[in-house]
C-alpha cells in the first residue's frame, strides 16, 4: 500500500457520489483535508475537485488556474484549471478502491498527483471562512 498522504496533497481519488460508501465513476483531483490514523488503516478526509464550471464560484469554493499562478497549478500536478469545493467532502479509507495511480505518475507509484502551493493559502482560508458560518 501506499505511504499515506498529507493534508494539503492533491490525489487522484475515485470521489463517491451517491451512496458515498462506493467508489465514484473516475478519478479525479481531489484536496487532502485532514488524514486521520485508525487501528484498522488510515482514512483521508479530501474536497472534491472538478474542472467544469471553473467561470462560477460559489462560496466554499476556490481555483487553481494556470493563467493566474502558473507555480501553483505546476505544484498542484493538474491537467486542467481546479476547482476545490471544501462543502463537497468525504472521509474516505485510503486504499485503492478510492485513489489510484494517476495517468502520468510524478511522484512514483502513489495516487499524488502535486501539493497545494503556499500561495493558495489566502484562497483556501477564504474558502474556508465562507462556510464556517
Amino acid at each position: 500500500m501506499w505511504e499515506a498522504p498529507e493534508p494539503g496533497d492533491i490525489v487522484w481519488c475515485r470521489f463517491p457520489q451517491r451512496p458515498r460508501d462506493l467508489p465514484g465513476p473516475k478519478p479525479r483531483p481531489a484536496l487532502v483535508l485532514v488524514v486521520t490514523e485508525r487501528e484498522d488503516g488510515v482514512s483521508v478526509t479530501v474536497a472534491y475537485g472538478t474542472s467544469k464550471k471553473l467561470d462560477r464560484l460559489a462560496a466554499g469554493e476556490f481555483a487553481i488556474r494556470k493563467d493566474r499562478s502558473k507555480a501553483a497549478y505546476e505544484m498542484a500536478g493538474l491537467a486542467y484549471d481546479t476547482k476545490f469545493d471544501l462543502r463537497n467532502r468525504v472521509e474516505l479509507p485510503w486504499n485503492d478502491a478510492f485513489f489510484a495511480v494517476p495517468p502520468n505518475p510524478k511522484h512514483g507509484q502513489t495516487p499524488k498527483l502535486g501539493s497545494l502551493h503556499i500561495g493558495m493559502e489566502r484562497a483556501l482560508k477564504a474558502a474556508a471562512k465562507a462556510i464556517a458560518g
